[in-house]
C-alpha cells in the first residue's frame, strides 16, 4: 500500500511537471509569434553574396539581419579567383589591400595542347589580364579569407552579425502591402538548429602522406553533386520541438543567397532553366610534388585523349586544379551524377593520366570536391520588388573561368544600395525593377560565355583539320583571349533605364551626349586614371575618390578653367548648385551634410598652380561651420611629383577647351554624361526617381 501511494504521488508530481513544460512551451510559441521582430532586410545565406550585401546595408544604416543554416563559416577551399572588378569594389569598401597582398597574382596564362605524336607541348602564352583594363589583375585567395575581410567590415561599419545554424522553415507574402516600401509585407519564420544539424555533411577522405593516412575534409556539401537536406534539417529540428528556438520576422525585403538548392527561390515557386553537361570535374588544392614546368603559372592543358586540367597556383604553396574526370562507367545521361565513386586519388590519377609524360604526386591536400557542369539561369530575379534573388540562387555555371563568386557578389553589390535608397526614402521603389533587367542580362552572358568555354576546354583537341568533332585548339585560344574582358567584370554594360541615360531616351528628354566623353561608356563602370588634389598634390586613382557610400556622384570636368569664358559657365554651374532650391539640396533630408546623398567632385584640366581653391564657387568645396573648407572635392589633371601624369582629359576622351559631366551611380557605374554646365539635364535626370525631402536649411 505505501509503495502504491508513493508510486501516485509519483505520477501526480511528474504529472505537475509536465503540464508546467507544457505551458513553458505554450508560452514560448506566444512570445514568438506575439512579438515578431520587425527589419529592413533579412539575407538568406551568408556566402559572399550575402556578406556583399549585408556590408552594402550595414554602411548605409539599413537594419537587417543575416541568417546561415550552416553553423561555421568556410576555412578553406570553395571560390577562389577575385577578378579586376570585383578588386575594384573591395577597394572602394577600403579592404582591397588585405586581399592583394595575401593573394598569390596570376599574370600569365600558358596553354599546353598534344603536338602531331600526342606528346604534351606548350603551344603559347598571354597575358592573364588584359594590360592596361583596370589598376588591379586577376589573383587567387581561398573564400574563406575573403569571407573574413567582409565580416571584419561588417563589425566595424554596423551591428550586424551573421546567425549561423538558423534556418528559415515558413515564408508568407502579403500581396495587399507589396506597393507601400513603409510596410512589412514578409513574413518568415526562423528555426535554431543544433550544432549536430548545423554541420555540413561530409566524407573524411585517406589520403597518403610521409606520415601515415590522414583524413581531409571534402567541399562535396556545396557542390552541385549534392542533394539538397533543408528538408531534412527541418525535419530534424521539428522533431527535436525546441519551440523556445522558433522566431518570427517580419520584414520589407528578402534576399535569397541561399545557393544552387536555395530555399527562398523554391518558395516563391521559381526555377533555374537551363541543361546540365554529362562532364564531371573534380577539384584538388595541393602542395604538387611534380616536373611540370609551368605549375605555378595558370595553364590550361588538353591531352589527346584522357581529357583537360586547368592549373590555378594558390597563395601558402598550394596549387588548385580542375580535373575532367574519365567516367564511362559513371554516365549521367544529362542526370545528377552518382559522387560515391570521386576520391582525391580518383582525381589525382586523372590528373596524372592528362599531364603524361610529366609527373605529378603530392603528400598535402588541403581540400576538395567534385562537380558537374550545369548553366541554368532564373526565369525571375525578384517578386514584386520586394523578394529578391541573387549568386547561385538564381544562377549557376562552370567555375574554371572564375566568374561564380564573383558575378554572385557583383549581384548584391548591385542591389545593396538601391534597397538602400528606398528603405531610406531617397528613392521611390522604381529604380528596384532594374536590378532583374540588369542583372539577368549578365546571367544570361555569362551563361553564354560558360557554355561556350566549357565546350572548348572540356571537348578533344581536333587531331587535323578535317576533324569535325574535336575541338581546335587555335580557336580555344581565341575563345580565351576573347573572353578575357568578359571574365575580368570590366566588360559590364547596363542597359537604358530610368538609371542609365542612355543615347536612345531611355528618359524623357534627357539624351547622354558621349561624344563629350569617349571613353566614359554610358552604363559601364567608370574607369579610374590617376589625378591630383588641387589643396595638397596628392595623386589619387579616381575610383579611389567613389567609395561605397551610397552616394551618387556628379562628377565635373569643367577643363582649362584659365579660360575666360569656361570659368563663367563653370561659375554659372556652381551658383545653380548652391542655390537653396538645387536638386542637391532638395533630395538631401535637412538633417543630414549638403554631400550626403549627392556628392560633387570636380577634375579641372589644370595647370593646377594657376587655380586657388578660394576662387571656386563653395557648391565645389562646401563651408562647414565647424570643420570650415573641403579640400577634398577639386582635383586636377595635371603632372605629379613622383607618379607622373595621369592623363585623365586624354583617356576619358574629354576636350579640355569645352569638357563635360559625368553621373556616377553609388556603385560607380556611369548614368549620364552631359554638358559640363547642362544643370537642367542633371536636375531632370534626379527628378525621374528620386523624392524630395523636407528641407528648410538656409542658404550658406
Amino acid at each position: 500500500m505505501v509503495f502504491t501511494i508513493w508510486g501516485l504521488k509519483s505520477i501526480q508530481i511528474r504529472f505537475k511537471f509536465d503540464f508546467f513544460s507544457f505551458c513553458l512551451e505554450r508560452f514560448h510559441i506566444m512570445s514568438a509569434t506575439a512579438a515578431p521582430d520587425y527589419i529592413d532586410v533579412l539575407i538568406i545565406g551568408a556566402g559572399p553574396a550575402g556578406l556583399m550585401l549585408a556590408n552594402w546595408l550595414g554602411r548605409c544604416g539599413v537594419k537587417t539581419r543575416i541568417v546561415d543554416k550552416r553553423g561555421s563559416k568556410i576555412y578553406n577551399g570553395q571560390a577562389d579567383g577575385l577578378q579586376c572588378r570585383t578588386l575594384e569594389i573591395f577597394d572602394s569598401f577600403g579592404f582591397a589591400d588585405q586581399a592583394w597582398k595575401e593573394s598569390n597574382h596570376m599574370l600569365e596564362i600558358c596553354f599546353w595542347n598534344p603536338d602531331e605524336q600526342g606528346r604534351l607541348r606548350r603551344s603559347g602564352r598571354i597575358p592573364d589580364t588584359i594590360p592596361g583594363i583596370s589598376r588591379f589583375q586577376q589573383v587567387v585567395l581561398h573564400q574563406g579569407r575573403i569571407e573574413r575581410f567582409f565580416l571584419d567590415s561588417i563589425k566595424e561599419h554596423s551591428d550586424i552579425s551573421v546567425e549561423r545554424g538558423v534556418l528559415p522553415t515558413e515564408f508568407s507574402f502579403d500581396d495587399a502591402k507589396a506597393a507601400d516600401f513603409e510596410d512589412y509585407p514578409i513574413s518568415v519564420t526562423l528555426r535554431t538548429l543544433s550544432e549536430e544539424e548545423a554541420a555540413p555533411p561530409q566524407q573524411q577522405q585517406h589520403h597518403r602522406s610521409s606520415t601515415g593516412r590522414e583524413t581531409v575534409s571534402d567541399g562535396l556539401f556545396r557542390s552541385n553533386l549534392a542533394a539538397d537536406d533543408t528538408n531534412e534539417l527541418i525535419q530534424a529540428a521539428e522533431k527535436r520541438n525546441r519551440v523556445d528556438q522558433v522566431e518570427l520576422v517580419k520584414a520589407k525585403f528578402l534576399i535569397g543567397c541561399d545557393g544552387a538548392h536555395s530555399w527562398v527561390r523554391r518558395q516563391l515557386g521559381y526555377v533555374l532553366e537551363g541543361d546540365s553537361t554529362d562532364y564531371i570535374w573534380g577539384v584538388l588544392d595541393i602542395i604538387p610534388i611534380t616536373d611540370f614546368p609551368d605549375i605555378r603559372q595558370r595553364c590550361a592543358i588538353h591531352s589527346a585523349s584522357h581529357g583537360s586540367v586547368m592549373v590555378i597556383p594558390r597563395e601558402n604553396k598550394l596549387v588548385r586544379l580542375y580535373i575532367q574526370l574519365q567516367a564511362t562507367e559513371h554516365e549521367t545521361g544529362g542526370r545528377k551524377a552518382d559522387r560515391s565513386w570521386i576520391t582525391p586519388e580518383v582525381i589525382l590519377q586523372s590528373a596524372q593520366r592528362i599531364l603524361h609524360p610529366y609527373k605529378l604526386d603530392y603528400t598535402y591536400c588541403d581540400w576538395w570536391t567534385g562537380y558537374q557542369i550545369g548553366q541554368r539561369v532564373g526565369n525571375e530575379f525578384s517578386l514584386k520588388e520586394r523578394v529578391f534573388l541573387a549568386g547561385d540562387a538564381v544562377h549557376t555555371h562552370s567555375p574554371k573561368a572564375g566568374q561564380g563568386m564573383n558575378v554572385s557578389m557583383q549581384d548584391t553589390y548591385n542591389l545593396g544600395w538601391k534597397i538602400a535608397h528606398v528603405v531610406k526614402g531617397y528613392s521611390d521603389g522604381s529604380i528596384l525593377k532594374t536590378y532583374q533587367t540588369e542583372r539577368r542580362q549578365i546571367a544570361l552572358d555569362l551563361i553564354e560565355f560558360d557554355h561556350r568555354f566549357s565546350r572548348l576546354f572540356s571537348g578533344r583537341p581536333a587531331k587535323d583539320i578535317l576533324d569535325e568533332e574535336g575541338v581546335s585548339m587555335e580557336e580555344f585560344q581565341a575563345a580565351f583571349e576573347k573572353g578575357n574582358e568578359f571574365a575580368s567584370g570590366t566588360a559590364v554594360d547596363y542597359g537604358p533605364s530610368i538609371l542609365v541615360a542612355k543615347t536612345d531616351k531611355s528618359h524623357e528628354n534627357i539624351v547622354s551626349k558621349s561624344n563629350l566623353a569617349t571613353g566614359v561608356l554610358v552604363g559601364k563602370r567608370m574607369p579610374s586614371f590617376k589625378v591630383l588634389n588641387q589643396s595638397d598634390a596628392r595623386p589619387w586613382h579616381l575610383q579611389e575618390l567613389l567609395p561605397s557610400t551610397g552616394r551618387w556622384r556628379l562628377l565635373v570636368f569643367p577643363g582649362d578653367l584659365t579660360n575666360p569664358e569656361t570659368k563663367q559657365r563653370f561659375g554659372n554651374l556652381g551658383e545653380k548648385l548652391g542655390a537653396r532650391d538645387s536638386f542637391i539640396r532638395r533630395f538631401t533630408p535637412p538633417s543630414q551634410p549638403v554631400d550626403s546623398v549627392i556628392e560633387v567632385l570636380t577634375v579641372h584640366a589644370g595647370p593646377r598652380i594657376s587655380i586657388e581653391l578660394q576662387d571656386l564657387p563653395a557648391a565645389f568645396h562646401p563651408y562647414d561651420e565647424k570643420l570650415g573648407w573641403d579640400y577634398w572635392k577639386v582635383f586636377v589633371d595635371d603632372q605629379s611629383y613622383h607618379e607622373g601624369h595621369g592623363q585623365a582629359y586624354a583617356k576619358y576622351g574629354i576636350n579640355p577647351a569645352h569638357g563635360a559631366s559625368v553621373i556616377v551611380r553609388p556603385d560607380q557605374y556611369v548614368s549620364w554624361v552631359g554638358e559640363m554646365d547642362n544643370y537642367e539635364e542633371m536636375a531632370g535626370f534626379f527628378s525621374g526617381f528620386m523624392k524630395e525631402q523636407t528641407n528648410t536649411k538656409s542658404e550658406e
